[in-house]
């Protein structure tokens, strides 16, 4: 009977031990991470531009992984010179507006509206809060004009 008793106490001590080290390795929450670094990679873009004239800006969002609920934003400013920057479907932004990115391949349109060194800059965010800067600058291209009269 002795033997029965340290026996059963053997087995209620594993059964107890076991039971703790369950309890306290379960967790319920779920390490996933949702926020991904990302870029904006662009084919080259002229430097120079004449009043009037467009420059086409062909723009990739390159994630290095996805959660599906994530958005992106894109917003601009404009620190030197006059300009309109348009999405490719032609919506035209004001500055440090924010428009959705709907797509991950997009196009920019900006047309020269100054005789002055032009700048400007590009702001993508997502939803968490994550920044990507892309700037342009544009000489003005009225030399051209000078030498062919």
């Amino acid at each position: 009977m002795y033997m029965k008793n340290v026996i059963y106490k053997i087995i209620m001590g594993c059964y107890i031990v076991a039971a703790l080290v369950l309890v306290t390795a379960c967790n319920d929450s779920l390490d996933i991470q949702q926020a991904y670094p990302f870029t904006i990679e662009t084919l080259p873009v002229p430097k120079k531009l004449k009043v009037g004239e467009t420059a086409e800006i062909r723009c990739q969002l390159v994630r290095d992984g996805r959660y599906l609920p994530t958005t992106y934003q894109i917003r601009y400013f404009q620190p030197d010179g006059k300009g309109i920057l348009k999405m490719d479907n032609g919506t035209a932004f004001l500055p440090n507006d924010f428009y959705p990115l709907e797509k991950e391949t997009f196009r920019l349109y900006y047309t020269s509206a100054s005789t002055d060194q032009q700048t400007i800059d590009v702001y993508v965010q997502d939803s968490f809060g994550q920044l990507v800067q892309l700037t342009f600058s544009f000489n003005n291209d009225n030399d051209k004009e000078e030498q062919e009269e």
